[in-house]
């Protein structure tokens, strides 16, 4: 390890490994890692959550094709699952290390502060320094100030859970929860969900979200909204869990009220740098108030979706800002955003409710996909699609989805959308038939 280096990168999650690889080769780079290697994304979120969704996803269609060529609907062995999920996320960290060692970016394992806007502690003696240094050392979640936090578990505890409890509650219904509720109901505990109003996920269409909504009431998931977490106490079987309104019985609880930036162990206050409650606060080039500190990804006070791919986006794009390869701020391209399950909603660009709030400048058109041949052959009852145009242009400018497999339309959508691609050149296109992209040319 050297004394100094070009840039120190706190983070070895998507978004700082995307930064360090793009700067392999032109500045000498640590990257710094006090947790796992490789971030939450593939060792503790989206990545063994999907892997969880395989079992799930394979279950809920033999279920649908019931009577329709298929009998008998399988069940889900957790131990096996979980298994298969580890065997996934146990090599994650030292694969990503070796990774970043094989490129020739030097690492270190273990807390780092600042002393100063260029100089960092690791640990209780090296000092190391850096003409440039990149944040980007995500978020954690936040756990509720009541009495008997101690006994509530987070998505982390949930997605590595040896034995799957008889019931679970889960406290918030935004997008962690109802994705880990409806694996929980379908793998076979009972399941409650706790929400502070009556409207979960406001990004999405509310009305595919009350369609969702239904659909997990229909599977037996139950919901308590309008009320409030006031205390977890244990008792003999399991938990007590204490609302405003109301005292529930549970044998697990996983909190997933939001998530807070990982800012507060690096010292900012040596170097200056300025953050809100919600995180590090940058400029238009991702630069933080001192000029040669960066931050990216989810510890960013942004508006911007805080997701894995968008958090690499940034990572690159700093490390071509640094690179001199640009000098323009950052664009994003569209961002899709999708609540997985068995049924998923899905939403790119302009969103269903503010199209309703300005029917003058866009127009919706609403389709029920459960006829069409590629939703019917599933037995996908629920399928739903909507797409937004530019009431001048009739540029297409938003898509939203319900259906077990939405995530595919949106994907194509946002090729669609960042592509700028009119009525016509889809038209010209030829897709495999028939497929989910082969339905594109028949919603635009």
């Amino acid at each position: 390890m050297k004394t100094h280096y070009d840039v120190i990168i706190f983070g070895a999650g998507p978004a700082g490994t995307a930064a360090a690889y793009g700067l392999v080769g032109s500045k000498s780079v640590l990257v710094i890692e006090n947790d796992l290697f490789g971030g939450t994304c593939p060792n503790r979120g989206c990545d063994p959550k999907k892997m969880l969704y395989s079992a799930v996803e394979a279950k809920d269609r033999v279920a649908r094709m019931q009577e329709s060529g298929l009998k008998d609907v399988p069940t889900i062995d957790w131990k096996q699952l979980m298994a298969f999920k580890r065997e996934y996320t146990s090599q994650i960290p030292s694969g990503t290390k070796k990774g970043l060692s094989s490129a020739g970016i030097d690492t270190y394992h273990g807390q780092a502060a600042f002393l100063d806007q260029h100089r960092i502690q690791l640990g209780d003696q090296t000092t190391v320094s850096a003409d440039e240094v990149i944040l980007a050392t995500g978020r954690r979640p936040r756990l509720l100030d009541i009495p008997g936090k101690s006994f509530l578990k987070t998505s982390a505890d949930f997605l590595d859970l040896d034995a799957l409890p008889k019931h679970i509650t889960f406290v918030g219904a935004g997008l962690v929860s109802m994705e880990l509720a409806n694996i929980a109901n379908k793998a076979g505990s009972d399941v409650d969900i706790i929400h502070h109003n009556d409207q979960p996920l406001k990004a999405f269409p509310q009305p595919f979200v009350a369609q969702l909504v239904q659909d997990m009431i229909d599977d037996g998931i139950t919901f308590h909204f309008n009320q409030n977490l006031k205390a977890v106490s244990k008792n003999e079987t399991g938990y007590t869990l204490t609302t405003d309104l109301e005292t529930l019985a549970s044998d697990y609880v996983v909190e997933a009220v939001g998530r807070s930036a990982n800012s507060d162990q690096l010292q900012l206050e040596n170097c200056g740098v300025k953050t809100s409650s919600r995180g590090v606060l940058v400029d238009d080039h991702l630069r933080t108030n001192v000029s040669t500190i960066y931050a990216i990804g989810d510890v960013i006070d942004k508006a911007k979706p805080k997701l894995t791919p968008v958090a690499s986006f940034e990572g690159r794009y700093v490390a071509e800002l640094l690179m001199k390869k640009t000098t323009a701020p950052i664009q994003y391209p569209v961002i899709p955003q999708i609540l997985f399950g068995t049924t998923e909603v899905g939403q790119v660009g302009v969103g269903y409710q503010e199209a309703l709030s300005k029917p003058e400048k866009y127009h919706v058109s609403a389709f029920d996909l459960t006829h069409w041949y590629t939703y019917n052959r599933i037995k996908d009852d629920v399928a739903k699609a909507m797409v937004i145009r530019d009431a001048n242009t009739k540029q297409i400018v938003g898509f939203d989805v319900l259906s077990s497999i939405g995530e595919h339309l949106l994907n194509a959508f946002s090729s669609v959308m960042n592509l700028k691609l009119s009525n016509e050149q889809i038209q010209d296109m030829i897709f495999a038939y028939p497929s989910v992209s082969s339905d594109l040319q028949y919603l635009v």
